[in-house]
């Protein structure tokens, strides 16, 4: 166990799994904690980071902090990806382990796992196939973080473990439509939809104020947010409100929601070593030590968009533009690793969703 009086710097802690993670460690009684806004420390400055762990010299690690995104902003930024992932994870690694560290969470991604990865996608499915391409410099960068965390384990026996969520979905989700991640993106549409329908210009109004879409605020004209709504999917046709939504609605998911994902890494942070995830310290061959973090319930992306158009209300039409791209089919994780250590999660989608929608609506 840690001494609850420790210090524990959680990088990204202003993000979807950083402040997750700061709501547990509370809960469960941690106060000692160092935070940076990213405007307080840049984590792709080595010297920086150096000497913010040369001065503070946390105890414990949790490095949540990453350049993510959805499928959109995964293909467009691949070299913002991949370089500003390695950086911030190469200088926290490191200066953990010069700074002598006792232990950090590093937070990976599913789509580490190859495109055609036995389903579920089980921690030895790592470096099997190639990737999907799309997030492929991504996914890069996070196999590189895992790599280095086992890597630095081994031969300097620090105790840096990998965990790898499935798709998360909670509060503090970027739902910037340019760049979120699909459940948002759909969640944040289906709500414009439903204000669009009912003519409620004074809510598309404050949730355009409080995240412009492509610099269109609730200050514009009606046209001018009608244009941008429709380039975004949501759009009237003869009086009724349409959102699309991309691909055809088949591929199957795994959402995880935050609270859980949370939960899960401090479990590890609390229970789990190293030395529990190989079988025998002195094989010549120690890989794949990193775990899956997931349901292991998988659903379909036309299912997960019903759900919402149900918990918002909406009544006006979903439709799946097949012109788009799906992505990879299904991307479901074998979980066996992580409930055999000793922990499963508790939220279901629908209950996850309307608390989502609760959380959106307050501070929308």
């Amino acid at each position: 166990m840690i001494d609850k009086n420790a210090k524990i710097y959680v990088a990204g802690h202003r993000g979807l799994v950083g402040s997750a993670i700061l709501r547990n460690l509370k809960e469960k009684g941690y106060s000692n904690f160092i935070l940076r806004t990213h405007s307080e420390l840049d984590l792709t400055d080595q010297n920086a980071v150096a000497n913010f762990f040369k001065k503070e010299k946390p105890e414990y690690v949790f490095l949540a902090a990453a350049k993510v995104g959805g499928i959109i902003a995964n293909n467009t930024y691949r070299g913002q990806f991949i370089y500003e992932n390695m950086m911030i994870q190469n200088n926290v690694i490191h200066y953990s382990y010069i700074n002598n560290v006792k232990k950090l969470v590093f937070l990976g991604s599913s789509c580490i796992y190859p495109k055609e990865a036995p389903q579920p996608m089980s921690e030895d499915a790592l470096l099997t196939g190639p990737l999907e391409y799309t997030n492929e410099p991504y996914a890069i960068a996070k196999i590189a973080g895992l790599k280095m965390c086992e890597s630095y384990n081994i031969q300097y026996g620090t105790n840096f473990i990998a965990v790898m969520p499935t798709n998360l979905y909670g509060p503090n989700d970027n739902f910037n439509l340019e760049t979120s991640h699909v459940l948002p993106a759909m969640l944040r549409k289906v709500y414009l939809g439903k204000c669009l329908d009912e003519e409620q210009w004074d809510i598309i109004r404050k949730d355009l104020d409080t995240r412009p879409i492509e610099g269109i605020s609730g200050k514009e004209t009606k046209e001018q947010i009608l244009n941008i709504l429709e380039k975004y999917g949501v759009h009237k046709v003869e009086g009724k409100v349409h959102v699309e939504l991309w691909g055809s609605g088949k591929p199957m998911r795994e959402f995880l929601w935050s609270d859980d994902m949370a939960d899960a890494t401090v479990f590890v942070m609390e229970s789990v070593n190293f030395l529990n995830l190989t079988n025998v310290i002195e094989e010549r061959e120690i890989r794949n030590t990193h775990i899956n973090i997931g349901t292991g319930k998988e659903i379909s992306i036309k299912d997960v968009a019903l759900l919402i158009q149900k918990v918002i209300g909406f009544n006006g039409l979903l439709w799946f533009n097949t012109e788009k791209p799906d992505g990879t089919m299904r991307k479901l994780s074998d979980v066996s690793k992580i409930n055999a250590l000793g922990w499963k999660h508790k939220v279901n989608i629908e209950d996850g969703l309307k608390q989502m929608y609760l959380w959106y609506k307050e501070y929308r």
